[in-house]
């Protein structure tokens, strides 16, 4: 389907949603739409008391974030509405997601890419152990060294620094260096990248994969990955530093980094987050935060996240996801809610001052003790504060699959633009649509 063909889809199915609710709802459209954002509103609070209570309070509350939805979708089927209601966004998730791919069709979504001459002595380093033993399932050992990579299989056993042996390699004549595994792992390999100019290569097995996940690669088959040693091309992108240690994805700070490095949450994660957040979350227990960028200062935030490049906001379906890893800022996200009116505020998206969002070259988290806890790439490390986080714009140099899945979600949602490419024909409307970039 084609670009203008999608953003006229999106128009279509956004106005069919809005006419469906008006005729079969009529005035009592107003009361839906009231009744339902009141139960989300409801339903976050009573969520918010779940973390933030122990006891008879969080078992209430917890009765009230199933009662609450369950009585707004009876409510609805008694007055004979339920199916407007469905209806209703069913068509509007279409028109969402049709605006959204348009939007992305003619929006430069993928970064730019160089072409380049294939590797001749690449080496990757391999966790067997990551992503529950992806390296092994997909066969990555033998399909890199059939393509003529040097393969070093770490053993979980016996720790070894793989800043070190990237370094090693590279002084052996190793034109590229990469790694299968996590995100951690990817980070530390990405800063030897950087030191010594050579491309780097992310193998997509770990178990999240953030990373590979915004440079577009294909998270379901790993050794697709491989495919950039013989047919790939290379993406400049940022690279975040924190106290001068490398990371590709964040670095959190207050209650996550407090719960991870807990010994039991490894193996119990929601049983731990359930015994630590009240506390936490009500200042009983660990830092009290502050964060200063750009002349902005929020004072004891519960939560702090620091990421290389900012993620979608202002969408839900762009929460998580970064669209570019190129702008050359770090994203500063932090929360603070002291109360449940608070948390359903942020929900809503009010200006209730628990959510505050910023994008920056540098930031300095700080907080009342000399040491601080720091969830890093999903590694739980210590360090003294100040913290100070940058970013270095366009240093690491990705090799990636000439044809992979690329990044189509977290493209925010332009309705204007969508209605200027649903009336305009041809190529002139790339010109027409403001904040849309020409390929």
């Amino acid at each position: 389907m084609s670009t203008h063909a999608k953003a006229r889809v999106a128009l279509l199915s956004g106005a069919a949603a809005l006419i469906v609710m008006l005729v079969f709802a009529g005035f009592r459209s107003v009361v839906l739409v009231v009744v339902g954002l009141a139960g989300v509103a409801v339903t976050a609070a009573a969520a918010w008391m779940v973390l933030a209570h122990r006891g008879p309070v969080r078992w209430l509350a917890a009765l009230l974030c199933v009662a609450v939805p369950a009585a707004v979708i009876v409510w609805y089927a008694r007055v004979g509405l339920l199916w407007v209601v469905l209806c209703t966004l069913l068509m509007w998730a279409l028109a969402v997601a049709a605006g959204r791919s348009a939007l992305a069709d003619e929006g430069r979504t993928r970064m730019p890419e160089h072409p380049v001459v294939p590797p001749k002595r690449p080496f990757v380093i391999m966790n067997p152990r990551s992503g529950g033993g992806k390296v092994g399932a997909f066969r990555l050992q033998e399909k890199a060294e059939a393509l003529g990579a040097e393969v070093v299989l770490l053993d979980p056993d016996h720790p070894q620094d793989v800043a070190e042996l990237a370094r090693r390699a590279v002084d052996r004549g190793a034109d590229l260096v990469g790694v299968a595994g996590g995100d951690g792992t990817q980070a530390l390999v990405a800063g030897v990248a950087v030191e010594r100019d050579v491309p780097f290569l992310v193998v997509s097995a770990g178990t999240r994969n953030h990373f590979a996940l915004d440079l577009g690669l294909d998270r379901g088959d790993p050794s697709a990955c491989l495919d950039a040693l013989t047919d790939g091309v290379e993406v400049r992108v940022d690279l975040g530093r924190i106290e001068g240690r490398p990371f590709v994805n964040n670095a959190s700070f207050g209650a996550y980094a407090e719960v991870v490095q807990s010994p039991a949450y490894r193996d119990d994660k929601i049983r731990t987050i359930l015994a630590l957040l009240p506390d936490l979350l009500a200042r009983r227990g660990g830092p009290r935060l502050s964060v200063r960028a750009d002349g902005t200062t929020v004072k004891e935030p519960q939560a702090v996240l620091v990421s290389n490049n900012p993620y979608g906001r202002g969408d839900p379906a762009g929460l998580g996801r970064r669209i570019r890893l190129d702008t050359g800022t770090l994203g500063v996200l932090s929360v603070k809610v002291d109360n449940a009116a608070q948390a359903a505020g942020i929900l809503r998206h009010e200006g209730s001052g628990g959510l505050t969002s910023l994008t920056t070259r540098e930031v300095v988290v700080d907080s009342d003790g000399p040491l601080m806890r720091v969830g890093l790439d999903g590694e739980s490390v210590t360090m003294p504060t100040p913290v100070h986080c940058r970013v270095e714009p366009g240093v690491l140099r990705v090799l990636v699959p000439r044809h992979r899945p690329g990044v189509r979600a977290g493209v925010p949602m332009n309705w204007s633009a969508v209605r200027r490419l649903a009336l305009t024909m041809g190529r002139a409307a790339s010109a027409a649509v403001p904040g849309v970039e020409r390929r």
